[in-house]
């Protein structure tokens, strides 16, 4: 027997719900190593800016970069999950699928250093 769909939640319920959905993902990002060296690398590009004396918008600039990048990483890992569920067999459309994510992930992983060893640099 199917189970009865999910209803959603309205008002300050749906806010905490959304809350921990976004937490449950948080978690389940944690277990890929490439998120934890991207927030590995967040930390030493924020120990960085500190060193260098960058200033506030620098380091916002910084922060909203590796959120994008961190976005990126959520939907990357999510196509992968769900090529791997739907497609468990190799494919052309499913390598594709992946290389695009992975590429998404890539260009921002170049902005966030480009920008950077700009702000630390120069």
């Amino acid at each position: 027997m199917a189970e009865p769909p999910i209803e959603k939640e309205t008002g300050f319920r749906h806010l905490l719900a959304a809350g921990g959905y976004s937490w449950q993902g948080f978690l389940r990002l944690l277990k890929e190593e490439a998120f934890r060296h991207e927030l590995i690398g967040f930390v030493i590009g924020l120990a960085a800016f500190a060193l260098v004396g960058a200033s506030g918008v620098e380091f916002m600039v910084f922060v909203i970069l590796m959120l994008g990048l961190f976005a990126a990483e959520s939907l990357n890992t999510a196509v992968e999950e769900i090529i791997d569920r739907v497609s468990p067999e190799r494919s052309v459309e499913g390598k594709h699928a992946k290389d695009l994510g992975s590429f998404a992930t890539f260009c921002l992983i170049c902005s966030n250093v480009i920008y950077a060893v700009y702000v630390v640099f120069f």
